[in-house]
């Protein structure tokens, strides 16, 4: 195949969410196993302050040795208007000169995390400049990052989620009181304190007694200005994968189920990234074939009922107290180390990781190109 030939892919890493080092690490990874002889390449870097960079130069001693390095002063300004446009500056010349037609790149696969990257923001602007991207669109990626929202959802679809208390920033500024008693009366303690917008279980903290909530919930507020205080139940957490089919009317392929068991008091971020023992991961997961079967069951309706495309990974409880699975939270854009839950789980049951980044690639391609389909204006 000619370079010319080759699926252009823009591999947008990095963000301003606190997630921002996930990223890098997950870009690592997609851009090392992405099919070169069907993709070329185009890293796109976002730093913390929010500036876009082409990532050229910065990745122009890291991908010989498959590692990303940090956005540096050195690299290509970049704009996020630019997307899905022609354009005559220089700093875009051989880009341009590389495909005539005038766009920069055929697909954007976005490898970022947390708010401002994950949570339907991003996907609003790549829907705006007309581009195919991976994952979910902007309803789901909005819902799946809002704990409270896909919890309620979840509820309607009549799926088992931890009893919780939503505390708005203004509000428990006003009403300490009020919250704490109902904390205590509705919920009862142990109980987790987490923003309703961030993953990686940054922000969250684990409350035991009374005494310990203010700093907790001042400590997820510092990440959203909404926050869930929510009953800590006696679990095995479990991690279902799923990824929409590339047949129109199939469902989506739902992975076996893995279960982490961290060896701290609870998967934090620590225990996830900074802590090369903080869990142990199993797939499959070692618990009866009743419960992965309820799993899979509770991970398929969770996908469809939140109105997610692509992927998603699915966290669930198994609560050992009355063995029902409840719901925890999805993940629209999961980690994509060779460590992370997701592609681990694919490959176990039978899709490699190549293979599971080519069919992201084909199913964006696929659903951008059915919704040109539509119109968009109407003459009455």
């Amino acid at each position: 195949m000619k370079p010319s030939d080759k699926i252009r892919v823009a591999v947008l890493y990095g963000g301003r969410s606190a997630e921002h080092e996930v990223s890098l690490r997950s870009a690592e990874n997609v851009i090392q196993y992405l099919d070169q002889s069907c993709f070329e390449i185009i890293p796109i870097g976002i730093d913390r302050q929010g500036h876009w960079f082409l990532g050229n130069e910065v990745f122009a001693k890291s991908l010989e040795h498959n590692k990303v390095s940090q956005l540096h002063d050195g690299a290509t300004w970049f704009a996020p208007e630019w997307i899905g446009n022609p354009s005559d500056r220089q700093q875009m010349k051989d880009l341009i000169s590389q495909n005539p037609a005038g766009s920069h790149f055929d697909v954007v696969f976005p490898v970022v995390h947390g708010t401002l990257c994950e949570d339907g923001t991003l996907q609003g602007l790549l829907e705006i400049a007309g581009l195919p991207y991976v994952g979910c669109g902007v309803l789901s990626s909005a819902v799946g990052m809002d704990k409270d929202v896909s919890k309620r959802l979840a509820m309607h679809a009549g799926i088992k989620v931890a009893p919780y208390i939503v505390v708005k920033h203004q509000h428990w500024i006003n009403n300490q009181d009020y919250y704490s008693r109902q904390i205590a009366e509705k919920i009862s303690y142990p109980v987790f304190v987490k923003p309703a917008n961030t993953g990686s279980s940054i922000g969250i903290t684990k409350v035991k007694t009374p005494d310990q909530l203010q700093a907790a919930i001042d400590e997820a507020f510092k990440f959203d200005t909404k926050v869930l205080v929510e009953k800590a139940l006696n679990i095995v957490e479990l991690e279902v994968a799923v990824l929409e089919s590339l047949e129109t009317g199939v469902d989506p392929v739902v992975s076996v189920v893995g279960e982490i068991r961290p060896s701290h008091e609870f998967y934090s971020y620590d225990a996830k990234y900074l802590d090369e023992n903080g869990a142990q991961l199993f797939i499959p997961a070692p618990v009866s074939d009743s419960v992965k079967e309820q799993a899979q069951i509770v991970a398929k309706k969770l996908f469809l009922a939140l109105e997610c495309e692509g992927m998603a990974r699915v966290d669930l409880f198994l609560n050992k107290d009355d063995n029902q699975i409840y719901f925890n939270e999805v993940n629209t854009i999961p980690g994509f180390t060779q460590i992370s839950m997701y592609p681990k789980l694919m490959e176990a049951s039978g899709i490699s990781y190549s293979e599971l980044l080519t069919h992201l690639i084909k199913l964006a391609m696929k659903r951008h190109k059915n919704k040109s389909q539509l119109i968009h204006n109407y003459a009455g």
